[in-house]
């Protein structure tokens, strides 16, 4: 029996959140005690009030997940627990790149290893790395707030073991994805699109190859590379399947009013990113697009992620050499920040009709939560999930998921995540009835 199973696996939960809670009291009684110095307390206090704001100051319009939405929230850390920072004289060239050219350049590494009960065949463990470079050359109106600017990104997605850690989805028998980016694609492109801000950033205009994901059912604890890593708890909850990167495609994003927004656009649904120039012929012979409008309502453009309630519909054409039935859907979310942008609960769900989606219906809730002096991040999501039996088939169970991950800031220019999945239920798994996923996720940036 693995040591992931039965009450083994509890044990394992429990002493995760056990560590995280420990940590968060360690750090919140040094804050106290360096209050009882004046300086140390002004220092303190600025260093909140900069950890309460980052999350506001990020780009609105496109998930934090996009090329401009990574690169500014790495910009914002300025604690970590071990008060390391490396590469200055890296970061002060950077910088000066952005100030003298606009060009802002990020180099990351990201790895990751999965262990798994219950699985179907004789593997149990998982890993894998991705090297990323990308960034953003603001080309013209750089100072004008109407600013037309060239986006990026380029990868290499490598296993270290036989199976990659997304194959692990298989291994258990999950409809869903754990770890989506972390596959042996090899060489990809993901980005290269040219966005327009108009407005002073009230409009958004993105055209080229383009991740869809960066504009469909926008949450700030999407992105897979520093938060849940259940697709269940990203784009439509698993019931929208958006097209592999690199889609020729476009978006069109707008404020609406002080409060209201709207994202609108489409992409080609049969796009390659380990070959994405072959976009061309099947965005012009094809015709096989998915499409996709959100309308959202926030308080105002700089909480555009911290409090955000929307709806988006969809629907993809038939791909006739994929396979794959046209399908409709619609996904909501909700969510909102207290506490000073410390406590983020969340409420997200959707529904699919057919579409090729790993799940027809699906419901997620949970929560995040900044604790510390640092950046450091606790997040717990539950989703109930419901096959889609266009894809996969009817008289399949229902599944559940239960994902409880710690990302911690242990330098300013690294990260480390600890990961736990229960799932209950997978559906394509006739031999268990549940698996524990212990991971653990490190992010190396430049």
């Amino acid at each position: 029996m693995s040591i992931y199973s039965g009450k083994h696996g509890l044990a394992y939960l429990a002493a995760l959140l056990l560590f995280v809670g420990q940590l968060a009291v360690a750090q919140e009684s040094e804050t106290v005690e360096e209050a009882d110095s004046a300086d140390e307390a002004t220092i303190t206090e600025e260093a909140e009030a900069t950890d309460s704001d980052s999350l506001a100051n990020l780009p609105r319009l496109a998930t934090p997940g996009s090329v401009a939405g990574q690169q500014a929230e790495d910009a914002s850390i300025t604690q970590s627990l071990t008060g390391v920072s490396f590469g200055e004289s890296y970061t002060n060239w950077k910088n000066g790149l952005i100030e003298d050219h606009g060009l802002n350049i990020t180099v990351d590494y990201n790895s990751t290893i999965l262990t798994a009960s219950n699985t179907l065949n004789d593997e149990d463990t998982f890993a894998g790395g991705v090297i990323r470079f990308f960034g953003q050359w603001d080309v013209t109106g750089k100072d004008s707030g109407n600013t037309g600017s060239l986006i990026w990104k380029v990868e290499n997605r490598h296993r270290y073991t036989d199976t990659a850690p997304n194959g692990v989805k298989t291994e258990i028998g999950y409809i869903g994805l754990i770890s989506p980016t972390f596959s042996n694609i090899q060489n990809r492109m993901t980005n290269l699109y040219w966005k327009q801000l108009l407005k002073g950033g009230r409009i958004e205009i993105a055209a080229g190859f383009i991740d869809t994901t960066d504009w469909i059912d926008v949450y700030i604890l999407a992105p897979p590379w520093t938060a849940f890593s259940n697709f269940a708890f990203a784009t439509g909850s698993a019931t929208i399947a958006p097209p592999d990167e690199a889609a020729i495609g476009a978006y069109f994003n707008a404020m609406l009013t002080d409060k209201v927004y709207i994202m609108a656009g489409f992409a080609d649904s049969n796009a390659d990113s380990t070959d994405p120039f072959n976009g061309f012929d099947t965005f012009f012979n094809d015709h096989e697009f998915i499409k996709t409008i959100e309308i959202g309502v926030i308080p105002s453009q700089e909480y555009f992620y911290l409090d955000n309630t929307h709806v988006t519909l969809w629907h993809t054409d038939k791909r006739v050499e994929a396979g794959v039935d046209s399908g409709w859907g619609a996904s909501f979310s909700w969510s909102k920040a207290y506490k000073d942008n410390k406590v983020m609960p969340f409420v997200r769900g959707g529904y699919a009709n057919e579409g090729g989606t790993f799940l027809q219906k699906s419901l997620s809730a949970g929560f995040a939560f900044h604790y510390g002096r640092s950046d450091s991040l606790l997040g717990v999501g539950v989703n109930w999930g419901q096959p889609n039996e266009d894809t996969f088939g009817p008289g399949l169970d229902d599944q559940y998921g239960v994902e409880v991950f710690t990302r911690l800031q242990v330098a300013k220019q690294f990260q480390l995540s600890p990961m736990l999945h229960y799932i209950r239920n997978p559906a394509l798994n006739d031999e268990h009835d549940d698996s524990w996923v212990f991971g653990l996720r490190a992010r190396l940036f430049f």
